[in-house]
């Protein structure tokens, strides 16, 4: 997609490393208003290339007395003057904004992290409101503004220049009227138009893939379980039709009829060319006798590799020719992972994620990236997901790990029955949660098989058995409901006679349990 071919006014975001930064993007794209994220210490060139109305300068962790402190390029806030464009600085984009027009920002005498309540002293275009209101904000820094070349202290405005500042984060749901007051900055304050659509976007992406691809170019997909690859997959066909070729792995590393209800999905619904990959023996050998989570990463990347690969040659020599390009479920906040802000002390040298593309490609395939989503949020995929008819029950699936239950199954995932056991205790948790009516609340729930036996009663016997623990991401069930999943799981699946429930929070714990 060509940022430069949306249908709204475009408002980046200089990023300055504030853990909110994405959350900035998101809530202006909410608001129908194309919104992209890119270095705060991009040469001006890139942002005038983009022809914004507003530019935003986020927060950070940094100081602006700090030595080798990040700042936005040379020649940035004269140009924003001369061109009309309105610039808005947030916390730390704030401080570097006054300071760059001659006010004073001072280390404060205490550092304010949290709630906060603000009142307008001065009715003002940004904060709007009468004088007296009060709203509650949430701040989050060290520094402030002390001697301002115009405005206030928790807001500050030069509507002259049009430059503006907030010195709290309007973007989190801390601040309750964050949101009303970055609508009015936009639309009331700005004039910025609103129309972007996904329906745009789907047009846009479907005629940058026919103008990369070639009439006569093949594609190659590989399909995951998961919404992503599934999505880039279905706007790709629709582009060039059955000259992709997707396929599917079964590693044995699946959940319960996983891959029949998938391919099911995929050839049924979708109508996607699909080859499935039956490659369970090849997997589970290579992971025998292995307990270590890191090694069983890397095993499973590794030949998900030779799979591919292997598919791949194939199908050179099916078509006569080698397929040009590789589609890929990338999404924006990978992207963004992938090239971090300044000041963190990390390159900005382009990585693909392991969960995305397991292993990495091999490099000798030398195929051409295509990444219809990498400038989309995931909440975005799922409305493109859904103009495209990808089932509805298939996209509000919940995430599964690229590793699939070898990180779920702690231990040797070839000993006591552990994947056939998690399959069928898993498979029950979840249509329990989906009889009660509360799978869609849930982000996240999933079963884990524990590696140690447990003395119990079944059937007026001693039985020494497995158990597992069913778990969710932020939710609270019922003990009715619990006791109901106790009850199902210990009576329908051999060798589990224990259920522990995982209530953990993330941090310190993780959502995958290794």
């Amino acid at each position: 997609m060509d940022p430069k071919a949306v249908k709204s006014d475009l408002v980046p975001i200089l990023d300055f490393g504030s853990q909110y930064t994405h959350l900035i993007t998101r809530r202006i794209r909410s608001l129908s208003v194309f919104s992209l994220c890119i270095s705060g210490t991009s040469p001006l060139s890139t942002i005038t290339s983009l022809n914004p109305k507003v530019v935003i300068l986020s927060g950070g962790p940094h100081s602006v007395h700090a030595d080798n402190s990040p700042s936005f390029a040379d020649g940035f806030v004269e140009w924003a003057q001369s061109n009309g464009v309105f610039v808005l600085g947030i916390c730390y984009g704030l401080h570097l904004l006054v300071q760059r027009l001659g006010g004073e920002v001072r280390v404060g005498e205490k550092q304010e992290y949290g709630r906060m309540e603000i009142e307008v002293e001065k009715s003002c275009g940004i904060l709007g409101g009468k004088v007296g209101d009060r709203q509650v904000v949430w701040m989050s820094h060290g520094d402030e503004a002390a001697t301002l070349p115009n405005g206030g202290v928790a807001a500050v405005e030069d509507k002259y220049r049009r430059f503006f500042g907030l010195q709290y984060h309007p973007e989190v749901t801390h601040s309750p009227e964050g949101m009303e007051t970055l609508r009015s900055f936009l639309f009331e304050v700005c004039g910025v138009n609103a129309g972007w659509k996904m329906e745009d976007v789907m047009d846009e992406e479907i005629k940058v893939i026919n103008n990369m691809v070639g009439p006569d170019d093949h594609v190659i997909c590989a399909l995951s379980v998961g919404v992503d690859s599934t999505v880039a997959a279905t706007l790709v066909h629709k582009a060039i039709g059955d000259r992709l070729h997707c396929v599917f792995v079964d590693n044995g590393l699946l959940r319960y009829k996983e891959r029949e209800r998938v391919m099911e999905t995929f050839e049924r619904d979708l109508h996607l060319p699909v080859t499935c990959v039956d490659v369970t023996e090849q997997f589970l050998s290579k992971l025998k006798g292995v307990v270590d989570p890191e090694l069983k990463r890397k095993i499973i990347g590794k030949e998900f590799i030779c799979v591919f690969d292997a598919f791949a040659k194939e199908l050179e020599n099916n078509l006569g020719k080698k397929p040009v390009f590789f589609v890929q479920g990338t999404l924006y906040p990978d992207v963004i992972e992938s090239c971090p802000p300044p000041g963190t002390g990390r390159t900005h040298s382009h990585t693909i994620k392991s969960h995305h593309n397991v292993g990495g490609l091999p490099k000798d395939m030398k195929l051409k990236l295509i990444e219809p989503l990498k400038l989309l949020f995931k909440d975005e995929v799922l409305q493109l997901g859904r103009i495209l008819t990808v089932p509805y029950s298939f996209l509000k699936r919940h995430p599964f790990p690229g590793p699939g239950l070898a990180v779920r199954v702690l231990g040797d995932v070839t000993e006591d029955n552990a994947l056939d056991t998690l399959r069928q205790v898993d498979e029950i948790f979840i249509q329990l949660i989906k009889d009660a009516g509360i799978y869609d609340s849930i982000w996240q729930a999933f079963a884990v098989f524990l590696p140690v036996k447990s003395v119990g009663v079944q059937g007026d016997q001693r039985t020494l058995s497995c158990c597992c623990s069913p778990g969710c991401y932020k939710y609270y069930f019922e003990r009715e409901f619990l006791d109901d999943v106790v009850q199902k799981i210990c009576n329908n699946v051999r060798g589990v006679n224990r259920v522990a429930l995982d209530i953990t929070s993330k941090p310190p714990s993780t959502i995958e349990w290794e």
